[in-house]
């Protein structure tokens, strides 16, 4: 209950207002069931002309009431008081007919504030599902990348879906159920200690044994839930990792071991889930059984009150009863309750290990804000390591970097996969923090720089082109605002993308399917590179911007990078080694350290490292 506490603390407060509405009409509800079950006790009487009606000839006034005790005496001698001078006026036939319109008048206004309870949490409980689906966004956006290539990318997506699903369909629906039971169940308990305090001091016997016995099973129904909710990410990534190898698999005619795969995940998932909803359908029997129990027991020592000690009426033992039944099912609705929060628990525990990851790429306290880039950019001794592996050993990516990118200047990073380019040139926009020295821009420390300010000054075109399911249009304005469609007609040509743009069906409004699907790999890098064009930065990361690119599609791109370079500071990783001839400097990194630096002519002089990348590519 403490776990649950603490999820309302955390997400309920902007919904206030329907709390306090939902608990107002939850204690009138209870009030008005009291009070309307009550006119039983005089509807019994009259129908079996008990000996013990009273005959009240006078009214009691609220002057002499000063405790609970004479209120429920001045209550009842009063409406003692007017059923009689009904009866004596209207005879019993129509009383009983008066009463019943008044029962029928009470219980609209109880089902109406019982209605009015359940649908002010309805804004609470959608509002907070939307709220956590809006903060796992938030972060899964803010999170550094680093997170992302420890987690797989189904784990993600199923704490997204499955889990948020689950606290929605386990808390938020429990919600109702602890808003109103505990109301209904103070409210009804007090009634019928007013009626009976003996009877129902034997009714308190069973409510801690009941509490003890949802507590214990709900603690084990928890720890089966966390294993079920880690089993379906398993589940959701096998299947993105299908739809992203389909190719290879069908290539290499998998498709019935991947069918084993994920059978056997499917099952395992299905044989847990099986065993929590199992044990989660006990709740309903073992509450009715707990209640039968409850009821007999009342049944027989409310037959000695009222047979032998004659210290209970009739009517108001039956009155007694209607109420202790209706406290039942409260107690059900509250054990229920018991069952299904701890499933939701389990799987916030999965969504907060994403909510409550830390943000390692913190933008500084006070930072420095700037709109241009002016002079260079430095790699003062740098040093990079990935996290710490399994022995508490850091994995050096890049030691020792010393390099001055000049405003205006091309350079280029050459070396072998695995060497560290794509991690340098990932720490000039901050995608990740040096471990040792620093990275400057102007002379400023980009850990001192506005984080929005600094990639502002960025424009990237990536390996593998990353479109989104969306429209030309929309792929080549991402993150351009205001950018007029002359402006996104001019990328377009310079990127050489106008052409099969306007071959399409609806031109630039046209679907290119997820991840660009529709495209050719050509096609898809030529859109990427117009994103960059029109974004218009002073600073362009190239990250073997035309590898996927045939031989005429290169060529025209090549072209146009040359013209839009000629403008901007450039920095190029390449494989390739013949489109990065003409570079104003080209480093060759080796093993996470610059073994080699000079133009091409020099490099190929100095018969090094370069000299054998070039003549192997040869």
């Amino acid at each position: 209950m403490k776990e649950f506490l603490q999820v309302l603390r955390r997400f309920v407060p902007p919904y206030k207002k329907f709390l306090v509405l939902s608990i107002v009409f939850n204690i009138l509800s209870a009030i008005l069931n009291i009070f309307s079950f009550m006119t039983l006790i005089p509807i019994l009487q009259i129908l079996f002309k008990t000996s013990d009606v009273k005959q009240v000839t006078s009214l009691i006034g609220w002057d002499s009431v000063h405790s609970v005790g004479e209120l429920t005496n001045m209550l009842t001698n009063n409406a003692y008081y007017y059923i009689e001078r009904f009866i004596a006026e209207y005879g019993s036939a129509n009383t009983l007919l008066a009463i019943g319109l008044l029962l029928a008048f009470m219980t609209a206004l109880k089902t109406g504030a019982y209605f009015l309870s359940s649908a002010t949490v309805i804004p609470i409980r959608t509002g907070v599902v939307r709220d956590i689906r809006n903060q796992l966004y938030r972060k899964i956006t803010s999170l550094h990348l680093g997170f992302f290539s420890e987690e797989r990318k189904g784990d993600i997506i199923a704490r997204m879906s499955g889990d948020v699903q689950e606290i929605e369909n386990s808390i938020m629906a429990s919600l109702d159920m602890l808003f109103k039971n505990p109301i209904l169940i103070i409210a009804y308990f007090t009634a019928l200690l007013v009626v009976s305090w003996q009877l129902t001091l034997f009714t308190i016997v069973f409510v801690p044994i009941f509490g003890w016995f949802m507590g214990f099973v709900g603690r084990k129904l928890k720890a089966r839930s966390m294993t079920a909710q880690g089993l379906w990410s398993d589940t959701m990534s096998q299947v993105e990792e299908t739809l992203g190898g389909l190719r290879i698999i069908k290539a290499f005619c998998a498709e019935e071991k991947m069918n084993q795969r994920f059978d056997r995940i499917n099952s395992s998932y299905r044989d847990d889930i099986m065993r929590v909803n199992i044990r989660q359908q006990l709740a309903h029997p073992m509450s009715e059984f707990l209640g039968t129990v409850m009821i007999i027991i009342v049944l027989w020592v409310g037959g000695i009150l009222v047979l032998n000690n004659h210290t209970l009426s009739g009517p108001k033992f039956i009155y007694y009863l209607v109420m202790l039944y209706s406290i039942i099912n409260p107690l059900k609705e509250f054990s229920k309750a018991g069952y299904n929060i701890p499933k939701g628990l389990a799987s916030m525990e999965r969504v907060d290990k994403i909510l409550k990851a830390e943000v390692e790429i913190k933008e500084s306290k006070h930072p420095v804000h700037i709109h241009s880039f002016e002079h260079d950019i430095e790699f003062r001794n740098v040093g990079f390591a990935y996290n710490h592996d399994d022995n508490g050993n850091q994995h050096w990516v890049l030691r020792h970097i010393n390099l001055t990118i000049p405003k205006g200047k091309t350079i280029a990073l050459v070396g072998q996969s695995g060497g560290g380019k794509s991690t340098l040139v990932d720490l000039i926009p901050r995608y990740y923090d040096v471990q040792e020295g620093e990275v400057l821009i102007d002379g400023i420390n980009v850990k001192d720089l506005g984080i929005h300010d600094l990639r502002e000054l960025i424009g990237n075109v990536n390996q593998e082109a990353i479109l989104f399911n969306d429209t030309f249009y929309n792929n080549i304005t991402f993150g351009v605002d205001n950018a007029s469609k002359e402006d996104v007609i001019r990328a377009a040509k310079i990127a050489n993308a106008y052409d099969f743009i306007m071959e399409s069906e609806h031109g630039f409004d046209t679907n290119i399917g997820d991840r660009g699907g529709r495209l050719s790999g050509g096609q898809r890098q030529r859109i990427s590179i117009a994103r960059a064009i029109l974004k218009n930065p002073p600073i362009l990361i190239l990250d073997e911007a035309t590898s996927a690119l045939d031989t005429e599609s290169e060529r025209l791109v090549q072209d146009a990078l040359f013209k839009l370079m000629k403008t901007r500071t450039t920095v190029a990783i390449a494989h390739r080694l013949s489109t990065i001839k003409n570079a104003d400097m080209i480093y060759v990194i080796h093993e996470g350290q610059i073994v080699e630096s000079g133009t091409h002519d020099e490099l190929m002089e100095k018969d090094g490292y370069y000299h054998k990348l070039h003549d192997m590519q040869s």
